[in-house]
């Protein structure tokens, strides 16, 4: 979608408020055009050889009149630019709304190589500038336009030939108009790229803060944003140089018909051909007449920066959504019992790039199924698959017998919780993290399901219980408290299928058995995939199967797999049993 396309779809809504604010623009190019007529008018009747006293009668008419203008000018003033803004931040507001709708609808794919400082710098940085465009841009373009119009038709009515004089400059400024905008518009482009990386580096580094004073790269941070900082300046600055010679010109141009009037004007009065008021008010008119064509620049300027932020905006709408529900998918009603089967499963991020090749594995409803195998062997990747963060390349996953992309993708989703080892918790309280996967449950559930997670007794240990505000990502908690607070989630959520990514790693020996214990509780009656590198935790699956290069190498019990003399399995597992008592040591 082109960028103006984009804000004029956005702006239909606001049809009303547009109305309102070009009507009230056309009454004050009505005012501003009486003001000099009646300046002439004055002129006119005190110059007059036969003035008589009637003329104080005229003045005070003519006062009258231009304060009953002023008033309407002031508040047509009022109505112009509320309305205005209103249309503009509402356009703003429903273009932010959308994106964020789009962005939840983009594939993970689309996330792995993005910064949230220039996502969210084009959700509310580029967005914000539509709203310079629709309340201040256009609006002054029109009326500029309109003045523009209307004075030349006032100055002809008064002398054609003067007046025509006073256009000989114009054409320079529009010659210029069309050559800077070539130049401008991406100026303007690279300054909101320079604010999108900027705004990524100080999200990076805020969020990063910990690292940051644990490693004491205090001052070579405060260096690299500097530079940021100071780059964004030299790219404002460069497209702040191309407008600011720009302007100077147009004053320039626009001077030199004041000279030609001066000059002209003054011998056509000596030749009594041109009357002095009408020399007066085409002195008062001829500012008006320049004063669009100055005004011109900036609301230019305004519209490439506005254009420039809806090209990048643009950019951000036109990326591919996640895979769509196909024609017909059936929503789950009820809950599933949990069967999942990969069917010679292939995927790969890119051609070139191969994950998983190959992968055939049946999971029995309600069993325990451990994935196991040296780090980017692609465990993670291929759990992935089921809830569909991505589509397989090849190949099929059923759930109760039928190809998952048959099911809705949200019902399908409902069927599955994933507690993982990188735990997210929003900003917020303990109860608004744990009710985050059913926002509708009630309070006992939510405490029974925080006891069945061992999170309720610290939880209630806290300065104000579930109601304690945890920070973001929960940066006031220890990493075992935020596991159970994700487990107590996943319980809440009651999904027949549940995803473990490495539940119980980083944590403390104390800490593993009470995470252990949860889990326990929480695998009871669901179908369960556990990813795990400590190796110790997934001797009692049902199955353990061991990924290498790419597809399954190996599968069976513990047992089965240690019975394999030059198992993979049973080289990891006697590596890990003898480096066991060092990691315990580590962790305590």
């Amino acid at each position: 979608m082109k960028p103006f396309q984009l804000i004029f779809t956005y702006a239909r809504k606001y049809k009303l408020a547009l109305i309102v604010t070009a009507a009230s623009m056309l009454l004050l190019v009505g005012a501003q055009l009486i003001i000099p007529w009646i300046v002439k008018l004055l002129v006119a009747a005190v110059t007059a050889p036969d003035a008589t006293m009637d003329v104080m009668e005229l003045v005070r008419q003519l006062t009258l009149i231009v304060l009953v203008v002023y008033i309407s000018r002031a508040g047509l003033q009022f109505l112009r630019s509320y309305q205005a803004h209103l249309a503009g931040w509402g356009v703003v507001a429903d273009v932010r709304k959308y994106i964020y709708e789009h962005m939840q609808r983009l594939s993970l794919r689309y996330y792995e190589d993005k910064q949230v400082g220039q996502l969210m710098s084009r959700v509310i940085n580029d967005t914000e500038l539509f709203e310079q465009l629709i309340s201040h841009a256009l609006p002054d373009v029109i009326v500029n336009a309109i003045t523009f119009l209307g004075v030349t038709a006032v100055l002809v009515s008064l002398n054609w030939k003067l007046t025509l004089l006073s256009t000989i400059p114009i054409p320079l400024v529009l010659f210029s108009l069309q050559i800077y905008a070539k130049r401008v518009r991406p100026a303007f482009r690279y300054r909101q790229k320079e604010l999108g990386d900027l705004n990524a580096m100080l999200n990076d580094n805020l969020s990063g803060i910990r690292e940051i004073k644990a490693f004491t790269r205090e001052e070579e941070e405060v260096v690299r944003i500097d530079e940021r900082i100071d780059s964004y300046y030299r790219s404002n600055l460069r497209a702040l140089k191309l407008m600011a010679t720009f302007q100077p010109f147009v004053e320039f141009t626009s001077s030199l018909g004041t000279l030609i009037v001066i000059f002209f004007g003054g011998r056509l009065v000596l030749q009594g051909i041109l009357p002095i008021s009408d020399l007066v008010a085409f002195f008062l008119y001829l500012e008006m007449f320049y004063t669009p064509v100055r005004n011109l620049s900036n609301a230019w300027e305004a519209i490439q920066s506005s254009l420039a932020g809806a090209d990048r905006v643009s950019g951000l709408m036109a990326e591919d959504e996640e895979p769509h529900n196909v024609p017909g998918a059936l929503a789950i009603s009820s809950r599933m019992q949990g069967g999942i089967v990969f069917k010679d499963v292939s995927f790969n991020y890119t051609p070139e790039n191969p994950v998983l090749e190959g992968i055939n594995l049946d999971i029995p409803a309600r069993s325990v199924v451990a994935l196991v195998g040296p780090t980017g062997v692609g465990k993670s990747t291929l759990v992935s698959l089921i809830p569909r963060f991505y589509d397989v390349t090849s190949g099929a996953i059923t759930l109760d017998g039928r190809d998952i992309q048959e099911y809705k993708m949200d019902s399908l989703r409902q069927q599955i919780s994933i507690v993982l080892q990188d735990v997210f918790l929003f900003y917020g309280t303990v109860r608004e993290n744990i009710l985050f996967g059913r926002p509708n449950a009630t309070e006992a559930d939510m405490n029974a399901a925080a006891q069945t997670a061992n999170a309720h007794e610290f939880i209630m240990q806290l300065p104000e219980g579930y109601d304690t505000l945890i920070g973001e990502r929960g940066v006031k908690l220890s990493g075992g408290q935020k596991q159970r607070l994700s487990i107590a989630r996943a319980v809440l959520k009651d999904a027949p299928i549940l995803i473990l990514d490495e539940a119980t790693s980083s944590v403390d020996t104390e800490t593993e058995v009470l995470i252990q214990q949860a889990l326990e509780r929480l695998m009871k009656g669901r179908t369960t995939i556990i990813i795990a590198h400590r190796l110790s935790t997934v001797r009692n699956a049902d199955k353990i199967v061991v990924l290498d290069d790419k597809s399954i190498c190996e599968s069976g019990t513990h047992a089965e797999l240690m019975n394999l003399e030059n198992g993979l399995y049973r080289r990891l597992y006697s590596v890990q049993r003898e480096l066991q008592p060092i990691l315990a040591f580590g962790m305590n």
